[in-house]
């Protein structure tokens, strides 16, 4: 592994930080991060969009995209440099992830040229915010068993069934949905992609308060919901391969973002600040062993991340790494903002008022469930790991081949 840049990559770094330099301000790392319960929505959408519109007006917006859909066509690494350095700056929290790193790239893979052109360019400029509309109640890492109905009346489809954990849907005008299509057909075989106007009749958005207090997933319910044809992406009962598409940018995007947040850093100078047996914390053995721990561990991610950003500076395609960083980071993170509430004391377990001025750890230990759900449960990203990895067998399946309506439900389809 090489962890230096390349003579080209170090010019590209020198140029995407002098633009920033006069564009955005730096970050004090001693400052409390900036969260997206700090803002209303309305503030925290207006402000991301201002920023991803500078960036497009000047060549910054996804970097690695073709030229025609507002892109640089840069090289992977190119784009990991322009992300490393946008990181230093005191900037909003992107409410772009999923569009761009996701849903963009699965148009590009199967829409037409017309869905190029009307959805690309719009979505690169910030003018219009997605959403993914893929797990269900009765189906999330099993997503194949999802049961919304899509019937095709004339030129149009009638949507009809639940999504759950839609982060963002309350601010987004378009969502990327997979549907039933065909429930005499294998599981997945019987499904069809398409894209959804979250703004028509029939689309109703209920937000779920979560534990960490914020509001940022939400319950989404079709009622006899059109949408045409022409924005049915890929071949009918070809859903699932188009969601894969999305999926494996999914959990890509996702491994690569969970490095942030507090790290062993903020950890020390806690256990500076703290008092444990009438001393600073940070001079009790079992405080220090923990904490080195973390270390270790924090330093097995970072260099295994290297080896993937090393692969892509040679021009090679990374490996594993994406999976295993989401698997161990966030397992990780929950295990550190425990450590950290636990080291504040009785004040740990407070919010408000009453709680640390900065409550980061409350936050992370909040938060972190929900991210080792999202794109891949830790159960399936050991599945994955074990059988597409190691190459062991894989489980046995009681409903490969039958026909959706045929599989043994607790629930009415």
């Amino acid at each position: 592994m090489d962890f230096n840049d390349s003579p080209e990559e170090a010019a590209y770094r020198a140029k995407a930080r002098a633009w920033l330099d006069v564009n955005a301000t730096l970050r004090d790392p001693d400052a409390p991060k900036a969260n997206m319960l700090d803002e209303p929505d309305g503030v925290l959408v207006e402000k991301s969009k201002a920023w991803q519109l500078r960036k497009y007006e000047a060549g910054w917006a996804c970097l690695r995209w073709p030229k025609e859909f507002g892109g640089q066509e840069a090289s992977a690494m190119e784009s990991v440099i322009f992300g490393q350095e946008e990181s230093r700056c005191d900037l909003p929290p992107s409410i772009y992830g999923i569009g761009h790193g996701m849903l963009g790239p699965t148009i590009m893979a199967h829409g037409s040229d017309e869905q190029k052109d009307r959805f690309l360019r719009n979505m690169a400029k910030g003018d219009e915010v997605w959403c993914q509309l893929f797990s269900e109640p009765d189906a999330g890492s099993d997503l194949a068993g999802l049961k919304t109905k899509a019937v095709k009346d004339g030129d149009d489809w009638v949507l009809n069934g639940q999504k759950i954990w839609t982060t963002g849907a309350q601010y987004c005008k378009w969502g990327m949905l997979v549907a039933r299509t065909d429930p005499n057909a294998a599981k997945h075989a019987g499904l069809t992609y398409f894209i959804v106007d979250m703004e028509v009749p029939g689309v109703e958005i209920r937000p779920i308060r979560q534990m960490s207090g914020a509001s940022n997933f939400n319950e989404v319910f079709f009622a006899d919901v059109r949408t045409p044809d022409e924005n049915r992406l890929g071949a009918v009962g070809d859903g699932w391969a188009v969601a894969i598409t999305t999926l494996m940018n999914e959990r890509s995007s996702i491994g690569s973002s969970l490095g942030g947040g507090a790290g062993i850093r903020d950890l020390v100078k806690l256990a500076q600040q703290v008092e444990f047996n009438d001393k600073p914390a940070i001079e009790d053995g079992g405080v220090r062993r923990r904490i080195a721990d973390f270390a270790v561990r924090r330093s097995g991610l970072k260099y295994t991340g290297q080896r993937g950003l090393s692969a892509l500076s040679q021009g090679q395609t990374p490996g594993p790494e994406a999976s295993i960083g989401k698997l161990v980071a966030a397992i990780s993170g929950l295990e550190m903002g425990a450590f950290g509430m636990e080291l504040q004391g009785a004040a740990g377990l407070l919010a408000g008022e009453d709680g640390p001025a900065d409550p980061a750890w409350q936050r992370i230990y909040l938060g972190m469930p929900g991210l080792r759900l999202a794109g891949g449960t830790d159960e399936i990203l050991r599945n994955i790991i074990a059988e597409r990895v190691l190459g062991m067998p894989g489980e046995p399946r009681v409903d490969k081949g039958k026909p959706f309506k045929d599989i043994p439900s607790g629930t009415t389809r």
